[in-house]
């Protein structure tokens, strides 16, 4: 069983998508709806995505929504 110190250190992983825009980088994650973010470089678009997806959760568990499963994935497709 785990204990509460545990729990708080397991890690979910959520695809984000990330899009060059012509003046920066956004960011979303496909299975946290809304949950979004910007920056002037991939580096920092990721670091706020990755604040942004803590904060999403925190705000779904203060709510008593249940947190979403990962169930996105990616594959690139040449055509």
């Amino acid at each position: 069983m785990n204990s509460p110190a545990s729990a708080k250190t397991m890690r979910t992983k959520y695809l984000i998508v990330i899009e060059k825009t012509e003046n920066n980088f956004s960011a979303f994650s496909p299975d946290l709806q809304g949950c979004v973010a910007t920056g002037a470089t991939r580096a920092e678009v990721e670091e706020r995505m990755r604040d942004a997806i803590r904060m999403h959760l925190d705000g779904m568990r203060e709510d008593g929504l249940p947190i979403p499963e990962p169930s996105s994935t990616a594959e690139y497709i040449e055509a």
